[in-house]
């Protein structure tokens, strides 16, 4: 059974203020959700179909019906499980190995991607800007299939942290006119920049780059003005950890 304070909170949670507020979010799904408990994620509560997906202790899980399920789910096609949990608190991190910086990305599916990408290249480290969309966006938490509980993410002003970095670190950004990337040197440690989904890396971030580097393109027509950013993202790792 679901509650109406219950639907109200889970409602509220759509909403990056009510998240910050409440220090909590939402996740759907077995997949997702078993990733988050094993990963040791405090629940709030879970409202599921059938208990025996999950080993959660009975205060906090909710038997719920198909159709309850579905008036309280975020997913055009409802999940057997819904759950909620307390936002983890965020460390300090170190800039050592390969830090991703995300300046201005704005759609959830390509920052869910784009932290499935960090889980698998081993990039533990991603810093986002401020206005880069909300990781513990439902859409988000969906698509990194719980991959948010390996990458360490925080959201900063990339001016100040790039700034404040020691003058010896490469800074990497992605640009149309950058030098091709199968060309470079790419090195184990340093910072690789991915700009906003239509206007690239902002110019206050483009002056602190150091290299210049570009995924170059092949096709005879040239009419494909440019990559999706995850898309772009994965050739990217994909080229530093070959070294």
């Amino acid at each position: 059974m679901v509650s109406k304070n219950q639907k109200k909170l889970i409602k509220s949670l759509h909403q990056k203020k009510y998240r910050k507020q409440h220090e909590l979010f939402v996740a759907e799904g077995k997949k997702v959700i078993k990733e988050l408990i094993d990963a040791d994620l405090k629940l709030h509560s879970i409202f599921t179909t059938e208990a025996t997906h999950f080993k959660t202790p009975e205060n906090l899980t909710f038997i719920s019906t198909e159709d309850e399920l579905k008036s309280i789910s975020f997913l055009s096609t409802p999940q057997v499980a819904l759950a909620i949990f307390y936002i983890p608190k965020v460390n300090d991190f170190e800039t050592k190995g390969l830090t991703l910086m995300l300046d201005d990305i704005r759609d959830p599916g390509n920052l869910g991607t784009i932290i499935r990408l960090c889980d698998w290249f081993g990039i533990t480290n991603l810093i986002c800007s401020e206005q880069t969309v909300d990781c513990y966006n439902p859409k988000v938490v969906q698509a990194t299939m719980g991959s948010i509980t390996r990458v360490h993410i925080r959201y900063m002003d990339l001016q100040t942290v790039i700034s404040d970095m020691k003058k010896d670190v490469p800074v990497f950004g992605t640009f149309m006119d950058g030098n091709s990337i199968y060309a470079e040197h790419l090195p184990t440690d340093g910072v690789i920049i991915m700009g906003n989904e239509a206007n690239g890396i902002c110019a206050e971030i483009e002056n602190l780059v150091t290299h210049r580097i570009t995924i170059p393109q092949f096709g005879n027509m040239q009419k494909t003005e440019s990559l999706n950013v995850a898309t772009a993202a994965a050739i990217v790792l994909n080229e530093f950890r070959r070294g």
